[in-house]
């Protein structure tokens, strides 16, 4: 990785706003450019991550960050055929437990493991929601970097400056707007980081492993690289005559 960039936290500005799938894309465009990536979830209300871990989730980051269980139990490798790895610390716990991992203690631990991640892999994205709870405020507090993910509608771009309003109050700042499913030209004046809506809306495994073509995929690959300021090598065919999206910036 060309950045001192190791660690970014994506947080929605929004609920719905997709800030998990694109968490989950930006990760294996990553790994497939060559990079290990570990995707830390502090969506605890969603545990939207835990849904793409084959097989039983025995440990989860909220046993971690509460003192259970160490940080590394509660990592899954996804078994996908990229040049680096792709894994996910997700929450998937009882109402009981998650109101344990939302308390300040544990959220600090949550800060400290984000920051010992970055040191084992090259990069740390962590899934963010709306800062309305300790877990996201420690997620955008310990990251190198915050990117915010608005849906590109009139609420999502409304809940833009409140939310970097409240970054600005626990001592942070958004570095980077990422408009999702940015179909339209509502975001066209707000950010050049622009991601249409993908052809599969719920799959089970990201779709930026293996797409080839189409819009979806080498948008993420021109947000990924923009983020982390790095060039991935990842090609993509080129586009017929028909076709009007280019791959050229």
């Amino acid at each position: 990785m060309d950045t001192k960039t190791q660690s970014l936290a994506l947080c929605g500005v929004v609920g719905g706003a997709g800030t998990t799938r694109l968490t989950l894309e930006l990760g294996a465009t990553l790994a497939r450019g060559g990079h290990d990536v570990v995707l830390l979830d502090a969506a605890y209300g969603t545990q939207g991550l835990a849904r793409y871990v084959s097989g039983p989730i025995e440990t989860d980051v909220t046993d971690a960050v509460t003192g259970d269980e160490p940080i590394e139990a509660a990592i899954s490798d996804l078994p996908l055929a990229l040049d680096g790895q792709l894994s996910i610390a997700p929450a998937h716990a009882t109402f009981e437990q998650l109101a344990r991992a939302k308390a300040p203690a544990a959220a600090e631990q949550f800060s400290n493991y984000a920051t010992a991640l970055a040191s084992r892999f090259d990069v740390v994205l962590i899934d963010t929601p709306p800062l309305a709870s300790n877990p996201a405020v420690a997620a955008v507090t310990a990251a190198d970097a915050v990117a915010l993910v608005a849906p590109a509608t009139e609420r999502g771009l409304d809940a833009i400056s409140p939310t970097r309003g409240r970054l600005q109050d626990v001592g942070t700042s958004g570095d980077s707007l990422i408009a999702n499913r940015a179909d339209g030209s509502l975001f066209a004046r707000e950010t050049e980081l622009l991601i249409p809506t993908s052809p599969e809306t719920d799959p089970d495994s990201p779709v930026c492993a293996t797409a080839e073509d189409g819009e979806f995929a080498p948008s993420v690959v021109d947000v990924a690289e923009s983020l982390f300021d790095t060039d991935l090598g990842i090609e993509f065919e080129e586009p017929g005559l028909l076709e009007t999206y280019s791959l050229s910036r």
